[in-house]
C-alpha cells in the first residue's frame, strides 16, 4: 500500500511542477489527465468503481449532499466578505481580477486544474487503499493528514499574495510560518469534512461539490472585495 501511496504523490507532485512551469492555457487539460492517470493507478492496484468513490448507484446521495454543503459554504462566505470585521480576509491579489475573470477561474479553472485531481488522490486513490487495508476511520486520517501537507507552498503563495497575512511592507518570517502552520492544520481538517462526506455518501461527487464551491466561492468573493475596496477609493480596474 505504501508504494501505491507514493505513486499517488508522484502523480500529484508532477502535476503541480507542470502547473507552475507549463503553459497556462493547458492547466484546465492538467487536472482531469492527472484525475485519470489516478484512478487508472487505482484500479490496478485492485479497487473497485465503489472503493474509488464512484459507482453509479452512490452519485444521487452524493451529488445531493455536496450541493447542499456547497449552497452552505457558498453563504458562509458571502456573510464573511460582506462583513468589515472579515472582509479583509479576502485581499488575495492573486484574485484582484475583474469578475468575469474571477467566473472563469471559478467555474472553469479551479474544479478543472485543481479540484478533480486532489479529490481523485486524496478521497478517491488514497482513501481507497487505506480503507480496504486498514479500515475508514484510519483512511480518514491518513489522507486528510496527507491533503493538509499537500498545502504548504499553497500556503508559502497565499502569505506572498494575501495583504491580510503579509501585513505592511514585505512580510516576516513569523508571519510566513504562521501562514503556512494554519493552512495545513485548516486543510487537514477540511480533509476530515472532505473524507467523511465521501465515506457516507460512498461518493466523490459529494467532497468534488463542497471543495469546488470552497474554493470557487473564496475566488468570486475575493474579485467582488477588491472592487468594493478600489471603488471606495476612487479607482478603476481597466478589464
Amino acid at each position: 500500500m505504501t508504494g501505491q501511496i507514493v505513486l499517488v504523490v508522484v502523480v500529484l507532485v508532477a502535476t503541480n511542477v507542470w502547473v507552475h512551469v507549463g503553459p497556462r492555457r493547458s492547466h484546465v487539460w492538467t487536472g482531469p489527465l492527472a484525475g485519470l492517470a489516478l484512478l487508472v493507478l487505482g484500479r490496478l492496484a485492485g479497487l473497485s468503481w465503489a472503493q474509488l468513490g464512484l459507482a453509479p448507484a452512490s452519485l444521487p446521495v452524493g451529488i445531493a449532499v455536496g450541493l447542499a454543503g456547497a449552497a452552505l459554504i457558498a453563504a458562509a462566505v458571502a456573510v464573511a466578505a460582506s462583513l468589515p470585521r472579515t472582509r479583509g480576509a479576502f485581499l488575495d491579489t492573486r484574485y484582484d481580477l475583474a469578475l468575469p475573470a474571477a467566473l472563469r477561474t471559478a467555474l472553469v479553472t479551479i474544479p478543472l486544474a485543481t479540484v478533480v485531481a486532489e479529490e481523485c488522490a486524496f478521497r478517491g486513490v488514497i482513501w481507497g487503499l487505506v480503507d480496504r487495508d486498514v479500515g475508514g476511520t484510519a483512511a480518514t486520517v491518513a489522507s486528510s493528514l496527507l491533503f493538509g501537507v499537500w498545502h504548504v507552498l499553497p500556503a508559502l503563495d497565499l502569505a506572498r499574495t494575501s495583504t491580510a497575512v503579509r501585513g505592511p511592507g514585505s512580510g516576516s518570517r513569523r508571519r510566513t510560518g504562521l501562514a503556512v502552520l494554519g493552512t495545513v492544520v485548516g486543510t487537514a481538517l477540511a480533509g476530515v469534512v472532505l473524507a467523511e462526506l465521501r465515506r457516507r455518501t460512498g461518493s466523490l461527487a459529494a467532497p468534488f461539490l463542497v471543495h469546488w464551491a470552497a474554493n470557487a466561492s473564496g475566488v468570486i468573493a475575493s474579485s467582488l472585495v477588491w472592487a468594493r475596496r478600489r471603488a471606495s477609493e476612487g479607482v478603476t480596474r481597466a478589464g
